[in-house]
Parts: C-alpha cells; sequence; structure tokens
C-alpha cells in the first residue's frame, strides 16, 4: 500500500468517525466530553474497530462497508466503545482470568443499556431473545454491570456453546486493544520521560512488562475517564426526568459503577484513634545491643523489649442499624454477623471498647452497648428486630449528641448507620464521620443521603 493511499483511507475513516459521532452528539449532548476524548488512528492489526481509551482504532475497509450498508449499527457501535470507556471495563480487565468470557460480560453490560434506550439514530428493533435474556439476567443478579455478570457466569456450571452463541449475539468491537495497550505505541500528549532522566521509571516498565496481556489499574487514562464519568452524572442530573426514557438505564448504571467498593475492616480504619497498649513491641526491639550485652556481660542483656506500643485501633464508634420494616431481616443479620466478625478481631479494637448499637426505625427502639468483645457474641446470637415502623435517621443522631455531652462518647470518630436508604435524612452536619452504609447487590437511591456525609458499599459475599 503506498503511503499516498494509506493517507487517504485513513482521512476517509476519519471522516466516518466524525460524521458519527456528530450524531450522536446531536441527539445526546451530556455524552459531548466524553465524544471529545477520543480521537482516531487507523490500525490495519484489526479487521474491524476498538478503542484503547485514548484513541478509536478503525480498519478502513469495515468503516466504509458499515456506512454504506447500516450507518445505524455504527452509530450504535461508536456508542458502545464509549460506554465501554465510561463503565472503565478495559481497566478492570486485569482482575478477570477469563478475558473471553470477560469481554462477554462487558458486551452484555453495554449492549443491555443501549437497548433501554430510545434515540432514533440507534434504530435497532429488540429482539425477543435479548428481551427474554435481560429479563432472567435481572431476576436473578439485579443490575447487569460486567463484573456481576462475570461473578454470575463463574459461580454457575459453565455453558460454552451457550457463551459462543451470546458472544456472537452482543459482539461489536475489537477488544484486543485492551489486552495490548501496553506494548501500544504512546499517542497520548502523556509521553513516558526518556530513559535515564530522573522521572523515569525503570521498575514500573518491567512490572507492566511482568504483567503481560492485561492492563494495570494505575493507568493513567483511568482516572480521566473516571471524571469523564463523573460529568456525565452530573449533566444527567441536570436533565433530569425529561429525559429519562430516552436515555434509559444509562444514569442508573453508571451510578452504581461508580460507588467504591471498600474492605469492612479498612473503612474502619477511618475511625480510629492512637493509643498505647500494653503489649510486646518487637519492631521496636533492637537486637544489636540485646546481642553486645549477652556476649560481653554473659547473661546481661543491654535492652528488652518494649512493653507498650503505639496502636491505631478503633474506641468509641456507633452503628445504627435500620430495623424498620423496608429493611430486609436476612440482609440486617449479615451485616451483624460481619459486623460480629470484625468486632472479635483483635486487629481492629482495643481490648476495652465502647461500641454502642442503636437499633432504631422513626424512633430509637434499643441502644445496646458493647464493652468487652465477647460482648458481641452474645448480642449476635439473641438479636430480634424490634422496630418495623417507618424510618427518620434523625432520632438516632440526637441520641448521639445527648450522650456525647454526658461524656459517653468522648472519643467518637464515626457513626455507622446500616439502611435501605429510605427515610428522613439529618440536614446538619455532624462532628464526626457519618457513613450510611448499603449491600453491594442490592439497588438503592442514594441521591438523598446528605453530601457530607460518606457512603459505603459492602461486598455482599
Amino acid at each position: 500500500m503506498s503511503n499516498q493511499t494509506r493517507i487517504r483511507l485513513e482521512e476517509t475513516g476519519k471522516k466516518i468517525l466524525s460524521a458519527s459521532r456528530t450524531e450522536l452528539y446531536l441527539s445526546m449532548r451530556f455524552l459531548a466530553v466524553p465524544l471529545s476524548s477520543l480521537d482516531y488512528c487507523m490500525d490495519l492489526s484489526t479487521t474491524s474497530v476498538g478503542t484503547d481509551a485514548s484513541y478509536i482504532r478503525f480498519n478502513p475497509a469495515f468503516l466504509m462497508q458499515l456506512y454504506i450498508e447500516d450507518p445505524a449499527k455504527l452509530n450504535r457501535t461508536y456508542l458502545h466503545m464509549l460506554l465501554h470507556c465510561l463503565f472503565r471495563h478495559m481497566f478492570f480487565a486485569e482482575e478477570a482470568e477469563d478475558a473471553e468470557l470477560w469481554d462477554l460480560c462487558c458486551d452484555i453490560a453495554v449492549e443491555s443499556v443501549i437497548d433501554t434506550m430510545r434515540y432514533r439514530i440507534l434504530n435497532r428493533v429488540i429482539s425477543d431473545f435479548r428481551t427474554d435474556l435481560y429479563e432472567r439476567l435481572e431476576g436473578e443478579i439485579g443490575v447487569l454491570t460486567a463484573q456481576k455478570l462475570y461473578h454470575y457466569f463463574q459461580t454457575r456450571k459453565r455453558d460454552y456453546y451457550n457463551e459462543a452463541v451470546l458472544a456472537r449475539e452482543f459482539h461489536l468491537d475489537d477488544h484486543s486493544f485492551w489486552q495490548r495497550m501496553e506494548d501500544l505505541p504512546d499517542q497520548t500528549d502523556q509521553k513516558a520521560p526518556p530513559s535515564g532522566s530522573p522521572d523515569a521509571d525503570p521498575e514500573g516498565t518491567k512490572e507492566s512488562e511482568e504483567k503481560g496481556r492485561h492492563l494495570k489499574k494505575t493507568h493513567p487514562r483511568d482516572e480521566d475517564w473516571q471524571k469523564n464519568a463523573d460529568r456525565v452524572r452530573a449533566e444527567l442530573d441536570v436533565i433530569g426526568k425529561e429525559a429519562s426514557e430516552e436515555m434509559g438505564s444509562l444514569d442508573r448504571i453508571l451510578r452504581f459503577t461508580a460507588r467504591r467498593r471498600t474492605a469492612y475492616t479498612e473503612f474502619l480504619r477511618k475511625f480510629a484513634v492512637v493509643r498505647e497498649e500494653a503489649v510486646i513491641d518487637i519492631d521496636s526491639f533492637d537486637y544489636g545491643f540485646y546481642n553486645y550485652g549477652m556476649s560481653v556481660y554473659g547473661n546481661m542483656p543491654l535492652i528488652e523489649e518494649n512493653e507498650y506500643r503505639e496502636s491505631r485501633k478503633v474506641e468509641d464508634l456507633v452503628i445504627a442499624i435500620d430495623t424498620s420494616a423496608s429493611c430486609q431481616d436476612a440482609l440486617v443479620q449479615r451485616f451483624l454477623n460481619e459486623t460480629a466478625s470484625i468486632l472479635l478481631s483483635q486487629e481492629s479494637f482495643f481490648h476495652r471498647i465502647n461500641v454502642h448499637i442503636i437499633e432504631c426505625d422513626d424512633q430509637v427502639q434499643k441502644d445496646i452497648v458493647i464493652t468487652d468483645l465477647e460482648d458481641m457474641k452474645k448480642y449476635a446470637e439473641g438479636f430480634t428486630v424490634s422496630g418495623g415502623f417507618g424510618t427518620d435517621f434523625r432520632p438516632v443522631f440526637a441520641h448521639v449528641e445527648r450522650l456525647q455531652r454526658a461524656g459517653d462518647l468522648k472519643h467518637l470518630k464515626g457513626l455507622m448507620y446500616f439502611t435501605d436508604g429510605l427515610g428522613t435524612y439529618p440536614t446538619k452536619p455532624t462532628p464526626y464521620d457519618t457513613a450510611f452504609v448499603f449491600w453491594t447487590e442490592e439497588e438503592h437511591d442514594d441521591r438523598a443521603v446528605p453530601d457530607w456525609c460518606l457512603k459505603l458499599y459492602l461486598q455482599g459475599d
């Protein structure tokens, strides 16, 4: 292929993609920033089209044929790739052991969103096959994200023939660029520093080589697409219900995928205080002085282990449990079991603790004070729901304020409120961290949670 022919083919491909981008922008103005975040690059290593989160890489012959035969499918393919980026599918590929299954789940997740959209430029009649599949999957796993779909297929007996059928049904773009992103030349503005410069990172390069085919979560484009997703959610908030029918489930899925998953134990560290603890501190023990004393003076060491050490652990904590009718007993019990396992961990709490477990609905029903790790066992075993009415979160905060004034919670760093999110929230910020806790496998409308509160989504499994 001559250089002049190559230039003409690349220009033609870019014009086709630019025309599709314009159509998408005119119909979906809220995607303006993400649409401008992908440039175009001809790449003859693919027979179709795909994205590496920086570029849409295309085979010009494929684009020209698709543009002539089915322009609406071209628009759909463009939007398909854009949603991959907004959901950051390529940045989670490293976590999936089965790359083919991960690709399938990403395609199903994206197509399930597009199929709910009602834009003329996408112009596709949803087949009964897809409709039945979506209903069955939503009935079993709820929100159709790539991660949940991957876990669903992994934990069931694999039907490889059925997966192949699904792959043919939902495949639109080339995902091989996700696997080769580290090997592709850096054509973005964020160029790597030259070798030998102070900013060069030879160890990071070595790490990339060792990781091979998968992309690291620290890829610079990951943060860019997180910001793009945040902008889209903000735009959708402004639009409101006016275009909700046209945009389908995009807003709901974006909000769900934006939730940060956090280990319970790790999250509790936010509420920790530093105190001296009566325990031998081996880490500060100097074996040099010890051996010197033993060798010179016989059995007389010049240093002994420290009998105290500074520890950063949780001391005062309030855990509120929504026992209203809208909260399922099974979820409350699971939260209690998780809480009990953490409370019984010597690594997270001091030996003497002051944990208030408040059962509440529209008022405070019980306030159980846990002062010893073993008390939690007895509490979890004898737990019964004592509420059953609506939910008002404010009485709990008023109760905690009274406890603080009485001196019962001198070192309170945080309050965790396990709930389904349905209730009346307080308006006044608290002097301690407040977190509303949800289970990831349940859908919650968390928009009413005040901005000054934290939102924690626990791993349900």
